[in-house]
């Protein structure tokens, strides 16, 4: 599998990333599945502190032991959790990043983490203190790289003006293209590198399309109805051919050179498999000018 330099750090992560929020709560299956990526060339995994209020960063922690050299591992801080009460409040000090850094660490059980992002952020975020606690940590070597996990343009553009980021998270895929207005070349003028999460849009792009937009798609998604949504998956079709719905959206996604890779989630050993088993890169100028011109280039309004 192809992988990409995040940034301008020295991390080097697979064009597909296991998004592990979805392992669930079985170590033994959470293991097999996280087996089956690295098996197939995924290198990156994608967790945070507040999934399962700790307990996903555990999970992770269990199915990487002794395999700790082959993963490039990414968690993020900023939502400060109490496990017992299961609630939380949004806090980007430098305190609590520095004292969430050593949490995950113990959760996970290394020494370091190679990506570490702000998970979220807002415009009114004492954004200075907060870089100065991811650059204390690079410093100290408990973290190699970092970057906010956003999909707010102008908290973005404060990160790109005033920090050392080397990849910006969001949510990426063809039916919501916002990113590729405001962020996607911006990002890539500055040699910072995108994760696009949820390139499936909740599957409502993969191969179980029609069912999952029956299922997901009811009161639409984004500016799409969801009348709007069954005539897409049609159109998509009619593109894609005989070909993989997964293959073609996540083609799509990584088309642009700011992308480094595309993050899904899988609660299965044969959905990984489905993702990585297919050719992300023979998607050709005229078919992603086809899927452009059966979407919509909608905008960024609430969230700035």
């Amino acid at each position: 599998m192809n992988k990409n330099q995040l940034g301008q750090s020295d991390l080097y992560v697979s064009e597909l990333t296991l998004g592990c929020m979805s392992l669930g709560t079985d170590s033994q299956k959470a293991k097999e599945i996280v087996d089956h990526a690295l098996g197939a060339g995924i290198n990156h995994l994608d967790t945070a502190d507040l999934y399962d209020f700790g307990q996903n960063e555990a999970i992770v922690g269990e199915a990487i032991k002794g395999k700790r050299d082959q993963v490039i591992l990414t968690t993020k801080v900023g939502n400060h959790f109490n496990k017992e009460k299961q609630d939380w409040f949004w806090d980007p000090s430098k305190a609590h990043i520095e004292q969430g850094l050593k949490d995950s660490l113990h959760r996970l059980g290394t020494d370091y983490i190679d990506f570490y992002m702000l998970h979220g952020g807002t415009i009114d975020d004492p954004i200075d203190e907060s870089i100065e606690a991811f650059e204390n940590l690079k410093q100290e070597g408990l973290i190699r790289a970092y970057g906010i996990s956003s999909i707010r343009p102008n908290v973005i553009r404060e990160y790109v003006q005033r920090s050392n980021i080397d990849a910006v998270m969001m949510q990426y895929n063809l039916l919501d293209r916002r990113p590729e207005e405001e962020i996607l070349n911006l990002l890539h003028d500055n040699n910072i590198s995108v994760l696009a999460r949820g390139p499936l849009a909740k599957g409502m792009l993969s191969d179980r399309a029609h069912e999952q937009i029956e299922k997901k798609g009811q009161d639409g998604f984004l500016d799409y109805s969801y009348d709007e949504l069954k005539a897409i998956h049609r159109d998509i079709e009619k593109i894609s051919g005989d070909g993989s719905l997964n293959s073609l959206a996540l083609s799509y996604i990584l088309k642009h050179p700011a992308v480094a890779s595309a993050v899904f989630g899988a609660s299965s050993g044969s959905q990984v498999d489905g993702n990585a088993n297919v050719d992300h890169s023979a998607l050709t100028d005229e078919t992603y000018r086809k899927i452009q011109d059966v979407t919509k280039a909608i905008q960024y309004t609430n969230h700035r």
